[in-house]
């Protein structure tokens, strides 16, 4: 009784948290299973940056809750930022759920599990629900464990920072993952040479912003911010040869990381650069501290320093009292930063925030409106920033299989999806690829086989 599946919605951040936790609890002995018909413990680590989110986890911890009726020994459990967000008030409908653990708890999930265990191994009847959800210090120290697998392990997620101290009066983040916290710089430089010893050839550096990195702990130098000084310590690591990040803020974009792009050539021409609105007004009211103006500065100055950087960006429509002119002036940017890839939300309350308590809140019929005329944007730039390519030669990083098991998929340096023929030796290997085809989101190409790398 001791296969696990986990379930992990939403962002980067959560799948390294479920990584995280997979692997410790391997570590205790259990078995971490791929199908949830095959697991006799199924964890839910969930997302709370808008309610349709939390609705989805919701929905299926509903559905799946009906299992313990079949089976008294079933486990249930909500792992995440909606534990962290609504608590024991999930037992209100849920309450068959037996575990609750919130967003600086994931590392006591393996005792949380074997204290239930051993309950119902002695015949004590468990009738009350494991809830933690407190603040715990030096939390972010703990997701540091990566699991391993018998297939070889080409990326790794490395979380360097939690929490955020940022007041974005849409966002529920502060309050789910607490405030601004780092880890000391040695430790993440040790995991990615570990990492690197097990074959990983590309490292994406985590955080909730991860350009404020160390800003209270380490100092700068000679102009170089503590965010800069890690990528630097990770860069000169042997075998790594892909240094990635997300999510950073466009205040963090000085000097010192815009010229990084040019003198460190492992850092990937890749920046993913949240705008959220492209009015000056829009973004006063959520309180983003940056003007429509110093956000193109920084996307030319990417642009002047590495012409061949790609970009994507989140955007939020709909937020309270958007009108057509403010959402105007965000199509107006949204077109001229031509973006290769884009996150677009529609605006949902969420409880506790700033703006839950905007008047003039936008019509869904509106949102969906401006939210479908963005993709077609989106749709426009990406196609033609990836045609481009077509007849260029470009360094894949060869990841595995497709999703069809057909062909093999790889990333350019530019983050974009490669679908190509290849032999199974070459996962791990970055090879030089002719580019023949171009959808809206991926290249598809052809192996220059005298370009594999070593």
């Amino acid at each position: 009784m001791n296969r696990v599946y986990i379930k992990t919605y939403g962002c980067q951040m959560n799948v390294r948290d479920s990584e995280a936790v997979a692997a410790m609890l391997r570590g205790r002995g259990y078995r971490i299973v791929d199908s949830e018909q095959d697991c006799d413990i199924m964890l839910l680590n969930t997302c709370s940056v808008r309610d349709a989110a939390e609705q989805k986890a919701l929905g299926k911890a509903t559905y799946v809750s009906h299992r313990k009726k079949k089976n008294p020994d079933f486990v249930l459990g909500i792992l995440g930022c909606m534990a962290q967000n609504r608590g024991e008030t999930i037992l209100a409908q849920l309450p068959d759920v037996d575990l609750i653990v919130g967003t600086q708890k994931f590392h006591q999930v393996p005792d949380y599990l074997d204290n239930l265990a051993a309950a119902r191994a002695a015949g004590v009847p468990v009738g009350q629900s494991i809830v933690d959800i407190d603040e715990e210090a030096d939390s972010q120290n703990t997701i540091r464990d990566h699991l391993e697998t018998d297939e070889p392990q080409v990326s790794a997620f490395v979380s360097i920072q939690q929490g955020c101290n940022m007041s974005c009066h849409f966002c529920i983040v502060p309050k789910t993952r607490g405030d601004e916290r780092s880890r000391p710089m040695e430790d993440i430089v040790t995991e990615c040479r570990n990492l690197a010893a097990r074959g990983v050839k590309e490292v994406t550096l985590l955080g909730q912003i991860v350009t404020s990195y160390g800003r209270r702990d380490y100092r700068h130098t000679d102009g170089i911010s503590p965010f800069v000084q890690l990528i630097e310590k990770v860069h000169e690591i042997e075998g790594i040869e892909r240094i990635r990040f997300t999510s950073p803020h466009p205040r963090g974009f000085k000097q010192d990381l815009v010229e990084a792009y040019g003198r460190l050539p492992k850092l990937m021409p890749y920046v993913h650069l949240p705008m959220q609105s492209g009015s000056n007004r829009i973004l006063r009211a959520m309180n983003r501290p940056y003007s429509r103006e110093r956000y193109r500065e920084i996307v030319d100055a990417l642009r002047e320093g590495t012409p061949d950087m790609t970009f994507s960006t989140d955007v939020i429509v709909g937020f309270p009292g958007e009108t057509e002119e403010d959402f105007a002036d965000t199509k107006e940017l949204f077109r001229a930063c031509n973006f290769d890839m884009a996150y677009i939300f529609k605006y949902s309350i969420r409880t506790g925030t700033v703006a839950e308590e905007l008047d003039d809140q936008v019509s869904d019929q509106v949102k969906e409106r401006r939210n479908q005329e963005l993709l077609d944007i989106l749709r426009e730039n990406s196609g033609r920033r990836n045609r481009s390519l077509v007849g260029t030669q470009q360094q894949v990083l060869i990841e595995g299989p497709d999703k069809k098991g057909l062909h093999f998929t790889g990333r350019t340096p530019g983050n974009r999806v490669v679908i190509l023929d290849a032999d199974p030796r070459l996962v791990g290997q970055i090879v030089t690829v002719d580019i023949s085809r171009a959808t809206v989101s991926t290249l598809y190409g052809e192996l220059v086989l005298e370009g594999v790398a070593g």
